[in-house]
Formats: C-alpha cells, structure tokens, sequence
C-alpha cells in the first residue's frame, strides 16, 4: 500500500519600506512503509529548505525602486520609472532617499555642524561607520547623540567629557 507524505516549508522576510516577501515550497512523495516517514520528512525538509534559502534572496520589486524604462530596441532611453500605479500609467519618480534612523532634530544638528564647520563627509560616515558599526543615516537616536557630542568635540563647541563630570567643588 501506497503512502503519500506531504511537506511544506515557508519562509517570509520584512523588507525596507514595510514590504515583505514569502517564499514556499510543498512537495509530495510516495512511501510504501510507515518505517520511512522519518526519514522521508528529513529529506524533504532539507531540499525544500535550500530551495526556499536559495529563492528568497531575490527580491524583486522594492516600493520606492527606481526601474530603468526600455525602449523597443532593447535599450534603456535614460528615463526611470516607478513599476505603476496600479492604471496602467507610469510616473517618472527620483529614487527614494534612504530614511534616517535618528529623530528629525539630530538629522538637522549633524547637517548643520558638518556644514558650518565644513566637515568632510565621507570621515563623519567613516567616524560613524569606526564607532557604532553602521554608516551615519542608519544609526538610531542614542547612537547619534553619541556621533554628535563627539563632533561638537572635535569642533571645539562642547567641553571634553572629562570636563563636564568633575564634581562641582573640585578644581
């Protein structure tokens, strides 16, 4: 007597801009004994596990993506596109600026520094990158108050930190 094992493996990823995207796989199979189900199972699950790992890493359409328009001969006419909306029609859209992870303010107070004392951008990143393992847009608000008191710092516009915990009666 025929058995038939069926199994199935899913795997779904959050995404930048609050998309998401799944992946799964069933397979079916045929046994003739009970005494194989195990064994069968571990099978199935590891193939359908590299399958799904392999898939899963291709994305696809992200919302905010800027997508090449191409022309009848092959060729992209220089123009982007976003993939629709929903009509038919396309809009020509600017790729979307990577969200900053800190509060709107500290945004504001590291442009302003590296501005006015015309910092180079590409150290801040690196001091970022040195100091909290992330570049300056993807650290939070506790990180960036961190990159800040520093920069102020380094820009002569806040006592050392040694300086500001000495005790009040101390000189």
């Amino acid at each position: 007597m025929a058995l038939i094992i069926e199994a199935n493996y899913s795997k779904k990823l959050g995404l930048p801009g609050y998309s998401s995207h799944q992946y799964s796989v069933t397979l079916r199979a045929e046994i003739t004994d009970l005494s194989q189900v195990s064994a069968k199972s571990q099978e199935l699950h590891q193939l359908m596990q590299q399958c799904v790992d392999r898939e899963i890493q291709l994305t696809g359409f992200l919302p905010g993506e800027v997508i090449p328009v191409i022309n009848g001969n092959g060729h992209t006419n220089g123009n982007c596109h976003h993939n629709g909306n929903g009509n038919g029609h396309h809009r020509s859209i600017k790729p979307a600026e990577e969200p900053w992870q800190c509060s709107p303010k500290q945004k504001e107070l590291i442009i302003k520094i590296t501005d006015e004392n015309k910092l180079d951008k590409n150290q801040v990143e690196q001091l970022a990158q040195d100091r909290f393992g992330a570049g300056v847009k993807q650290l939070n608000k506790l990180q960036m108050s961190g990159l800040l008191e520093e920069l102020l710092e380094q820009t002569g516009q806040s006592k050392p930190r040694s300086q500001r915990f000495q005790k009040v009666g101390a000189r």
